[in-house]
């Protein structure tokens, strides 16, 4: 498997906003990636699938795009199409068409071009293959489906119809991931040889309990059953159930193994998974999960460990942290959580810091006692910083890549094919976790 993607060259990242991709980063001296608004000249009409919170983060995100005409809304739920329609009137001073089914839509529009896809993860591919099979790009939130088979089905679509289809994994597009890829870790190595990768997604309990309704605005009964739900809890609740996701290991940790797969280039060569009920006795899928990957790269064997917590938000939050002999590189998508340490043996970043590539940390605390164990000691790593953040919502360049490939301007950062290739073995932790047993991962388990 080959991870393509697109070079940012330091004057891109420095001045330049090559496609919108990298544009929108706040800095200091030297400024990287000042924010570059480009005037769209070509008005795209867009359909909106699925207008829950994921679709309003969407929805909020595209806000600030130029040139998108946002045209109908659809939702099975009558409380968010009505919120759907209400925001487009307020953005844009017109009242979009309104269906609460997707057939109903693709039948009746006239004139659009691109469809976002918001719904549920077991819609995900029926969605989005009805749309592309229509004529309309899509951009479909993660994870691609729910199964497996559902996200290849999706791959072939896309390449049948010679539409776009771009998945959002956002961090694909987040100029701080792409500097760090390219210009870091490819462009100067300063990791050196990559051995090890952790990452983490924990959340507290408080931000895990079962979602509310107001059961005034509850779903007919009989329309819950015509898409796919028992009653009003597991239409709220969806991510609780097997048959309708894959857990927290796609919910949360699919944006970070995504990123494991991305930076190494290569898929895993195994994944062995425990989980349990821990907590939430009465879910079906488990509320914490602990995963390693083993990887063969061309520089030598690396091991990822991963895990997802639902029962505590300890831990520094969620990155990922690549490990090498020579630096460590902990990212994500909040600053705070950013940070890069140099081995105390590694060749000097003076010119890295003097150049605008990273800026220098204060030093760190030295912490060995007096009395420690001089031979088990090591040096107290320094620590670096990009100097910036992403000053637009973390979804917005992803979605600018999307549209500016509509109108030819762009190549996706993130199409169905790529998305799968790093997904695929996502799919296999759940089985994992459940049968207790590793997993030899084959051009079987990961191929369309």
């Amino acid at each position: 498997m080959k991870m393509e993607t697109s070079v940012i060259s330091r004057r891109d990242f420095i001045g330049k906003a090559a496609g919108g991709i990298g544009a929108g980063l706040v800095l200091g001296a030297p400024n990287i990636l000042r924010a570059a608004q480009g005037e769209a000249s070509d008005k795209i009409h867009v359909a909106l699938v699925g207008f829950g919170k994921q679709g309003k983060v969407l929805f909020d995100a595209m806000s600030n795009i130029p040139g998108l005409h946002f045209q109908a809304v659809c939702d099975i739920w009558d409380y968010n199409l009505k919120g759907g329609i209400a925001k487009v009137r307020a953005l844009q001073g017109h009242t979009p068409k309104g269906y609460a089914d997707i057939d109903e839509m693709l039948a009746t529009e006239k004139g659009l071009d691109a469809a976002i896809v918001a719904t549920p993860d077991f819609w995900h591919s029926p969605h989005t293959v009805k749309c592309l099979e229509a004529g309309l790009h899509v951009y479909c939130e993660k994870m691609m489906a729910n199964t497996i088979e559902g996200a290849r089905a999706m791959v072939r679509a896309m390449e049948k119809t010679g539409k776009l289809c771009q998945i959002g994994h956002q961090r694909r597009s987040n100029p701080r991931y792409r500097f760090t890829l390219e210009q870091l870790i490819k462009g100067n190595r300063i990791c050196g040889q990559i051995v090890n990768i952790n990452g983490q997604w924990n959340r507290a309990v408080s931000s895990s309990q079962d979602i509310g309704y107001n059961p005034k605005l509850a779903i007919k009964p009989e329309v819950l059953a015509r898409y796919g739900f028992k009653d009003m809890h597991q239409f709220m609740n969806w991510r609780t159930y097997r048959d309708l996701s894959g857990g927290p290991i796609s919910d949360l940790g699919a944006h970070q193994i995504d990123i494991f797969n991305w930076f190494l280039g290569v898929p895993p060569k195994s994944v062995f998974a425990s989980g349990g009920n821990d907590y939430f006795k009465t879910r079906e899928h488990f509320d914490n999960v602990m995963t390693i990957f083993d990887y063969e790269t061309p520089q030598g064997g690396v091991r990822a460990f991963y895990q997802v917590l639902t029962t505590t938000s300890a831990g520094g939050g969620y990155y990922e942290s690549f490990m090498g002999t020579e630096a460590t590189i902990q990212i994500s998508e909040r600053s705070a959580f950013t940070n890069i340490y140099r081995e105390s043996s590694a060749p000097s970043w003076d010119g890295l810091v003097s150049r605008g590539f990273l800026k220098r940390q204060a030093a760190a605390p030295k912490a060995q006692s007096a009395d420690a164990i001089a031979s088990y000691e090591s040096a107290a790593p320094e620590a670096y910083a990009l100097p910036g953040d992403l000053s637009k919502p973390p979804h917005q360049p992803h979605l600018e890549n999307f549209f500016d490939a509509v109108r030819g301007k762009a190549a996706l950062t993130c199409d169905a094919r790529h998305a799968f290739e790093s997904e695929a073995p996502i799919y296999w932790v759940n089985p994992s976790a459940l049968s207790r047993q590793p997993i030899n991962l084959t051009a079987e388990h990961l191929s369309v």
